[in-house]
């Protein structure tokens, strides 16, 4: 079942890379605070790297004016996430989440089937707007679309 607005995100363990690689728990990572997650297919793609995630670096400021941290996450390892993030100039605090064994999107309903790409399990395209652990707002793309999940739509629909 697709995550909903008012279900908790879902306990998983994901990987990220500050001084070596840490473990951390989704319950830890969005407790207490205001962030947006959002997922890509999968670093160094074509979409992802010149729309998805350059409009959440373009507007990394304006999320955090609002008191909003903001997470990339997608079904890669954590180096892969660490070396896309430099190469996409990621902004200290915009943390690349890696979710290595697609636990997260699996858990979340949000799950695409890319093995006619040769990449088995990847996430779906889409971002989450979440207070305190519990999902706000739920935005979803169609397949091969690119709109509700931009970060200029999350931050004019949350206001």
């Amino acid at each position: 079942m697709t995550i909903q607005i008012g279900d908790r995100i879902p306990e998983v363990i994901l990987k990220r890379i500050r001084e070596g690689v840490e473990t951390i728990d989704t319950h830890a990572l969005f407790e207490g605070r205001k962030a947006v997650l959002f997922a890509v297919p999968g670093a160094f793609t074509p979409t992802c790297s010149e729309k998805h995630l350059p409009s959440y670096v373009q507007h990394f400021d304006q999320f955090r004016h609002r008191g909003i941290d903001v997470f990339c996450v997608s079904v890669n390892d954590p180096f892969v996430m660490q070396a896309w993030g430099k190469t996409q100039h990621v902004p200290d605090g915009l943390q690349m989440l890696a979710d290595g064994n697609a636990d997260l999107v699996r858990a979340l309903g949000l799950e695409m089937d890319a093995s006619a790409y040769g990449m088995g399990t990847r996430a779906r395209r889409f971002a989450l707007y979440v207070e305190d652990g519990v999902v706000r707002n739920v935005f979803v793309e169609a397949p091969g679309e690119y709109q509700v999940s931009s970060a200029e739509h999350v931050l004019e629909q949350i206001g």
